[in-house]
């Protein structure tokens, strides 16, 4: 094999240079080492790669063709051997990011233009975790590393986590919910009386979120937030929604906001990681997740609860 590539290697230099004595300097190498390689290499393989019989040597057919090839091959190459390097160094070949359904997908997107602009030799995955999902993913090894998570994170030391900020989340319906009527601040027992939509948990559990559930109150459980959103919009049931998701629809009347009584919906929203599996790109996911401005608007710091 390394006979052909020496080959190839000659080939790609002497097309782009135009003869052997510049496609020598190209690669520091006497102009008779290059062509005896490629006479050796047509004669083990009984082809003609270059046509002498001019002033200067042509491609063959063959020989075009082991070039377009070729060249497919060396970048392959070239790539491979730019991630051994890579992984050598500390990054990752795979990198299995959780994200939490509550936390918007598009604040990662510059985040993924920038990391594969300077580190593609980690391939990304994204997979979707709910509430307590999220957490779930991490423990058991199917994310290595979390955004967005809601609950207190995990008492084990195998795991790292900070503190990205606050969601606050409000109560809203549709403006022709019978809820939109009421006087504020609504209480626990009116509220009983209306059908909720809640998200369900994507854990092994598979539990409505209790936090959004009166006992015994008729509810609507669907697999996300944007689900939620519209069934809300829609009127058939009411809910808390982050405020990222639902602000736009209250300033535009597609959703009233009403206060309720002991309300406290701000709630603390964690990056997660493992420690003990963590490389170059998990450290520079959290870093760059931890520092984002844009992130930093939709939660708000901790001491601003």
């Amino acid at each position: 094999m390394k006979p052909l590539l020496d080959v190839l290697i000659i080939l790609d230099a002497l097309e782009k240079e135009g003869s052997f004595a510049a496609a020598s300097a190209r690669l520091y190498k006497t102009p008779s080492a290059l062509s005896y390689t490629v006479h050796k290499l047509e004669n083990d393989l009984n082809i003609q790669l270059l046509d002498r019989s001019g002033h200067r040597a042509r491609f063959t057919r063959t020989g075009q063709m082991l070039l377009e090839k070729g060249r497919e091959v060396l970048q392959t190459v070239r790539e491979l051997e730019k991630q051994a390097v890579k992984l050598h160094q500390g990054w990752e070949n795979e990198l299995v990011i959780g994200v939490d359904d509550t936390f918007p997908f598009s604040l990662l997107t510059p985040l993924v233009e920038a990391f594969y602009q300077r580190h593609s030799v980690t391939r990304l995955k994204f997979i979707n975790g709910v509430l307590g999902g999220s957490w779930e993913a991490l423990t058991q090894g199917r994310a290595d590393i979390i955004v967005g998570a809601l609950h207190e994170p995990p008492e084990l030391s195998a795991f790292g986590f900070a503190r990205l900020g606050t969601l606050e989340q409000v109560f809203v319906v549709a403006p022709h919910h019978p809820l939109a009527q009421e006087p504020e601040p609504l209480n626990r027992r009116l509220i009983k009386q209306h059908r909720a939509i809640v998200v369900g948990d994507s854990s092994a559990a598979g539990c409505a979120v209790s936090s959004q559930l009166l006992d015994d109150q008729e509810a609507i459980t669907v697999f996300d937030f944007k689900t939620k959103l519209e069934l809300q919009i829609s009127g058939l049931g009411c809910g808390y929604l982050p405020r990222y998701l639902a602000q736009r629809f209250i300033e535009s009347g597609a959703l009233v906001e009403k206060q309720v009584q002991s309300q406290n919906r701000n709630e603390a929203v964690w990056v997660g990681w493992n420690e003990q599996t963590a490389g170059l790109a998990s450290a520079w996911w959290r870093d760059e997740i931890l520092a984002n401005s844009a992130i930093s608007t939709v939660y708000a710091p901790a001491d601003c609860e």
